[in-house]
């Protein structure tokens, strides 16, 4: 999914780019770690730096990985099991489209930010109060 303008039959702040697969805060922590680590992380190494438990990252391993995002080798070393965690190549590529419709919603919101209120809103503000 490209990081696009939206289309006149789309709203101004509709962003297609935003998958919902990596913007849960947990797995955007490590697809994030992923992406630094592109030869891949342990399992361990993987859950600590994303501060989360054994069962909550498997099931956004899990998530990822039906995505296409993520692939999850298992193995042995030391007569020990081990899980390593990489993303793959269409992950990456998806991540980086990903990123840069991010950068897109924060230029959006800060350019929304910076413009004055128009007189217009004021009248309509009027005689309403938070709720």
């Amino acid at each position: 999914m490209a990081a696009s303008k939206p289309d006149s039959s789309s709203g101004r702040f509709s962003y297609d780019g935003l998958e919902r697969a990596m913007h849960e805060k947990a797995r955007l922590g490590m697809l994030t770690s992923l992406m630094a680590h592109p030869d891949g992380l342990l399992f361990s190494d993987l859950k600590d730096l994303c501060a989360l438990t054994d069962g909550n990252l498997n099931r956004h391993l899990k998530v990822l990985q039906d995505e296409g995002l993520v692939e999850v080798w298992k193995g042995t070393k030391h007569n020990r099991p081990q899980t390593l965690c990489r993303i793959t190549p269409e992950g990456r590529s998806r991540f980086l489209e990903y990123i840069e419709t991010l950068e897109k919603v924060i230029a959006d919101a800060a350019a929304a930010a910076r413009a004055a209120p128009s007189p217009a809103t004021a009248r309509i503000l009027k005689g309403l109060s938070p709720a």
